[in-house]
């Protein structure tokens, strides 16, 4: 369930208006409800009950300060993959104890960072990662927590560059090297190796390949334990679905979240783990839309094309994922209302900034306005200033009041930027 419907005619976030957000706030703005990400958040972390996971939200979903103060004042800790993320999530209030940094190319200096600050765990993702973490941490007087990301060779996900898991990609250490890794750690005064971690992709609807996944690290537990090592802690990280075609959050399909928990639950039964998960999507998904404005007509022979004043730099992922969005008017349709096949597109200089092909819509007339729904997760998290275009603001609604939470860009923001070369400065 999210917190987007019609009232009177027009369609509110919760209790506000996206009318008067537009009116207020301008357009392009991503809009967030706060009720339901923290709806979607309380049900992921109740399915599990009695049993308490820890739930590390993988901010690179989406992370601006108030999204992560508020699912941090409802216990959830950070999934990092950057030093930017850890201060940002630090600066939101969640303390460092409930941080987990993963990520494969985390620099030197970033695991200095990390580390400095006693973050909760470290995911090692490579073998070079451990001897780094162990210096490092030696250098500073620490020991460090760590897990070893485990690459099950499974992979699995909505589309080829969302996965993680098989035995080609980038991340993780292969199954047959984690005894060795395991058994050299247990050797370094600047690390403490607690567990495994995986991850093997994201928008994965069905179980099967989580559940082989998660049985390959359980099988790998009980191994490791065979020979002497310490392991408490397993992180099964995200990447469980949410649907965008039918507008509904996967977490309003309870038994899928059901089974999905007793799955997990039934997998590592008898193991005596610190179970942690790490979604992102799952929880800020649905919670968001990204309002945008129609600004003029293309008509072709065959159909209209509409032009919005969102582009592909505010919203990347049809353009990158070939992904689908639901698209409303904000003022709602009348019954009996024509629809015609329209493409919907932005003001980029690409081809591809094309957001709908063939869609059914009611007519859009300049100036009316859209709402891409499912907007929350790699929307405002993934917006950049191509074509030198401003930074979309960004709005928290919170019943029937809402916040700027990011301010649009200004445009000496957006210029000031740059630099310009001394031997410049006097052309």
């Amino acid at each position: 369930m999210h917190h987007f419907a019609y009232r009177d005619g027009v369609l509110h976030a919760e209790g506000v208006s996206l009318a008067r957000i537009a009116e207020e706030v301008g357009t392009p703005t991503y809009v967030y409800s706060t009720a339901t990400a923290l709806r979607h958040y309380r049900v992921f972390r109740d399915a599990f009950l009695p049993t308490k996971p820890a739930i590390f939200y993988a901010m690179k979903a989406g992370g601006n300060l108030s999204i992560l103060r508020t699912l941090g004042n409802e216990g959830a800790g950070a999934d990092v993959v950057s030093e930017g993320e850890v201060r940002k999530a630090l600066a939101a209030g969640i303390p460092p104890e409930r941080i987990v940094f993963s990520g494969v190319g985390k620099s030197e200096e970033e695991l200095t960072f990390a580390v400095a600050q006693a973050v909760h765990q470290i995911n090692v993702e490579t073998p070079h990662e451990l001897g780094v973490i162990d210096r490092v941490a030696r250098t500073l007087g620490r020991r460090q927590d760590i897990v070893f990301r485990v690459n099950p060779a499974i992979g699995a996900g909505g589309h080829a560059k969302i996965t993680t898991g098989s035995e080609d990609n980038k991340f993780g250490v292969s199954m047959s090297e984690i005894s060795g890794l395991y058994a050299q750690a247990e050797t370094l005064k600047g690390v403490r190796a607690l567990g495994l971690a995986c991850h093997i992709g994201s928008q994965i609807h069905e179980l099967g390949e989580l559940e082989e996944a998660f049985q390959r690290l359980a099988t790998l537990v009980r191994a490791l334990r065979a020979d002497g090592r310490i392991v408490t802690r397993l992180d099964l990280g995200g990447g469980l679905g949410i649907h965008y075609e039918d507008d509904l959050a996967t977490v309003d399909k309870p038994d899928r979240v059901k089974a999905y928990a007793d799955m997990v639950l039934r997998v590592t039964r008898g193991l005596d783990v610190e179970i942690a998960f790490e979604p992102g999507r799952l929880i800020i998904g649905n919670a968001g839309v990204l309002l945008s404005r129609v600004v003029t007509h293309n008509p072709r022979p065959q159909k209209d094309i509409v032009v919005i004043d969102a582009g592909m730099n505010d919203l990347i992922r049809p353009a990158m994922y070939d992904s689908f969005h639901a698209l409303r008017p904000v003022k709602e349709p009348m019954a009996g209302t024509p629809y015609a096949a329209v493409d919907v597109v932005g003001p980029i200089c690409e081809s591809s900034d094309t957001f709908a092909s063939d869609r059914p819509m009611p007519a859009l007339a300049v100036g009316d306005l859209v709402a891409f729904m499912t907007a929350g997760a790699y929307g405002a998290s993934m917006s950049s200033n191509y074509n030198q275009r401003r930074l979309v603001a960004e709005v928290l609604v919170d019943g029937d009041r809402y916040a700027v939470i990011r301010p649009r860009q200004t445009w000496d923001e957006l210029i000031g930027q740059d630099r310009m070369a001394p031997w410049l400065t006097n052309a």
